[in-house]
């Protein structure tokens, strides 16, 4: 059950089971030769049993180790003046406001999430290690951008990934927008490497430069969730991903890619510049409306903060900025729009995965202010949603065949399966 419970507080979300729902029915090939096989997420990434867990995901023994902060630690970080900066007073203000809010809505769906065996704790610990490959989108983009672009009236802006018989086509991931239009995932070779393709997904593997295909195929979207890489000390000192500065987000498409009323939702670190910049600039610049404030609240798989709630450090909760695209050319009123309104400070509450940047599916909460059959897209994505299209240069990051597990399916029900969605019964 990927959505655990809703209430006024907000959600609690099992995140793992958000991702599998996408991958019931997989195929895989070898040569014309078809095979379903079962496939999940590895859910040792969804292994956090402690407070204070390591983000680097380090493994000891087999386990992935969830460490205390040390003295050592402590006295690295100790500030050589005990005066707040400018920017610590304001992250304190803010945390201050909401903190109730974080507190009471958190214990609130915790509590009711218990009541239903979820968040209870773990009675099984996995041996497994974490899955662990070394990604080369983000370079393999840059290598891409030395190739001429062709005129637009050449370009074909969208590809299929399968061919006709059904095995992968080859295809150029770099200046077209790959889709599997099939209603199953796919196993597919791309670059070198083996990538799982969940089913009714398109995608654009590209950086900030060549994001125009996105915008070339025509498509509006009812929903853009962002996840802008926003510069930050510990993302310079970890060299995980490259930033970007704050200014350049503005020049992201937003206006030509949205609907009018298309719902904007931005993922903002805890610095409040970030907060302020989005909505005082970024959401004007492209004619969004600010109309709620939500937080994804991490938390143990006892129901525990990930962090202390008052750490002066990291914080164990994320913003999310939520707005409507309205166009200057719109003049239709917000309350004749079919949309229902966003509720102001709710919160998202899930066990978060053990691998860096990897945020929860927000399809099935937002699919409650747009509709089931909304057109969505992620930007900055590291990973692809059943139903979505997805832009990015690490695009296909978390759809590595090392992060899942696949075993032999019973064929049986799921050629029972693939005939019913070939053959539906009439009404």
């Amino acid at each position: 059950m990927s959505v655990v419970l809703q209430s006024n507080s907000g959600w609690v979300l099992d995140s793992q089971s958000l991702i599998d729902r996408g991958y019931t029915r997989c195929i895989t090939w070898t040569g014309h030769q078809k095979t379903h096989v079962k496939c999940n997420f590895k859910r040792q990434c969804f292994h956090i049993l402690k407070s204070h867990y390591n983000m680097s995901g380090r493994v000891d023994g087999g386990h992935t180790v969830m460490a205390q902060k040390t003295e050592k630690s402590a006295k690295k970080r100790k500030r050589k003046h005990g005066e707040l900066n400018q920017g610590e007073i304001d992250a304190k203000a803010f945390h201050e406001k909401i903190r109730s809010i974080i507190l009471e809505g958190t214990k609130a769906l915790v509590d009711s999430a218990q009541s239903l065996g979820y968040l209870s704790g773990e009675t099984e610990t996995s041996q497994d290690p974490l899955p662990s490959q070394d990604c080369r989108l983000a370079a393999l983009c840059e290598i891409a951008k030395e190739l001429p672009l062709v005129a637009d009236e050449e370009q074909e802006w969208t590809q299929s990934l399968l061919t006709e018989e059904g095995g992968a086509s080859h295809v150029d991931l770099f200046s077209q927008v790959t889709e599997n239009s099939q209603a199953w995932a796919a196993v597919v070779p791309l670059i070198g490497e083996e990538y799982i393709i969940p089913p009714n997904t398109a995608f654009l593997l590209s950086d900030f430069t060549r994001i125009q295909p996105l915008v070339q195929c025509g498509r509006r979207f009812d929903v853009i969730v962002i996840d802008p890489p926003w510069e930050n000390k510990s993302v310079k000192r970890s060299r995980r991903y490259s930033s970007l500065p704050s200014s350049q987000l503005k020049r992201l498409p937003v206006p030509l890619l949205g609907s009018p009323g298309c719902l904007v939702v931005t993922w903002v670190t805890n610095r409040p510049s970030h907060l302020r910049f989005v909505r005082d600039e970024l959401y004007p610049h492209w004619g969004v409306e600010v109309v709620a404030e939500w937080f994804w609240v991490k938390v143990t798989t006892s129901g525990e903060f990930v962090f202390p709630l008052d750490s002066p450090h990291k914080k164990p909760y994320e913003v999310l900025v939520l707005g409507r695209y309205r166009p200057a050319n719109d003049h239709t009123s917000p309350l004749q729009t079919a949309n229902a309104p966003v509720e102001d400070k709710r919160l998202i509450v899930s066990v978060p995965s053990a691998l860096h940047s990897q945020k929860p599916s927000l399809s099935e909460v937002l699919k409650l202010y747009v509709g089931a059959e909304a057109k969505c897209l992620e930007l900055f994505a590291r990973s692809l949603q059943p139903g979505w299209t997805s832009w990015g240069n690490e695009v296909l990051k978390f759809q590595h065949i090392s992060y899942f597990n696949l075993e032999p399916a019973d064929t049986s029900k799921a050629v029972a399966t693939e005939d019913t969605a070939d053959n539906p019964a009439e009404t």
